[in-house]
């Protein structure tokens, strides 16, 4: 992920073994599954697998979503009529509302595949009917997945004496703070921790650092982490 990656977070499935749900239309067998996925590559490997695994099947269509500011969209009609069935489950995707920690909700969710598996029971559903299927497909099993924020940190370096780093460390936990791990060089201790990549938690942490060792350390602010 670059720095100029806009987003400071998004939602994604919390862990990375597929969910799966069945939906009955009108005899058709409509199967989705979804998949946590970090590349395109990832995405394209889980549809195949599932092409094996359900070999038999009408169409096996899908839709994926990467990147923290979902700039990689892809779906796939597989022999469904055009339009009726990777662009609505994209969209499933896309427009999926998850409640925020203060009570809103966003449509921010990403780095995930979606895939439905069709087995024709013999009635035509039309276009409208397929859209919706294939919509409340992907409806359906991400109701039974469980999604969490992806967050963005920024890393911060703090060098303190030997003798002070393991007060440093423990003052840091007591405030909340994230420290990653300490480095003991010859002249000094580097304390590193994360916060979350915003101006005013940085601000804040800028404060508390020089409160906490009475102004003799301050942060140097480095890269950037996903959690």
């Amino acid at each position: 992920m670059t720095e100029e990656t806009r987003a400071h977070k998004y939602t994604v499935l919390s862990h990375y073994s597929p969910v799966k749900s069945l939906l009955e239309i009108k005899r058709s067998e409509f199967i989705g599954h979804v998949k946590r996925v970090e590349s395109e590559a990832e995405a394209r490997e889980f549809i195949e697998s599932l092409r094996k695994t359900y070999h038999d099947a009408r169409h096996v269509c899908s839709a994926f979503v990467i990147g923290a500011d979902r700039e990689i969209q892809r779906s796939s009609d597989d022999g469904e009529p055009a339009g009726t069935a990777g662009i609505p489950m994209l969209q499933a995707l896309l427009a999926r509302r998850v409640e925020t920690a203060n009570g809103g909700e966003s449509t921010d969710l990403s780095d995930i595949c979606a895939v439905v598996v069709r087995y024709f029971g013999g009635i035509k559903l039309g276009v409208g009917g397929l859209v919706r299927a294939y919509t409340d497909a992907v409806v359906q099993v991400l109701d039974e997945a469980e999604l969490v924020p992806r967050r963005r940190l920024r890393l911060g370096e703090i060098a303190v004496s030997h003798a002070d780093a393991g007060r440093f460390e423990n003052d840091l936990r007591a405030q909340g703070f994230t420290v990653l791990n300490t480095d003991y060089l010859p002249d000094q201790a580097v304390v590193r921790i994360g916060v979350i990549d915003e101006d005013d938690a940085k601000h804040y942490t800028t404060e508390q650092v020089a409160a906490l060792t009475a102004g003799s350390a301050s942060i140097q602010w480095t890269t950037t982490q996903w959690v």
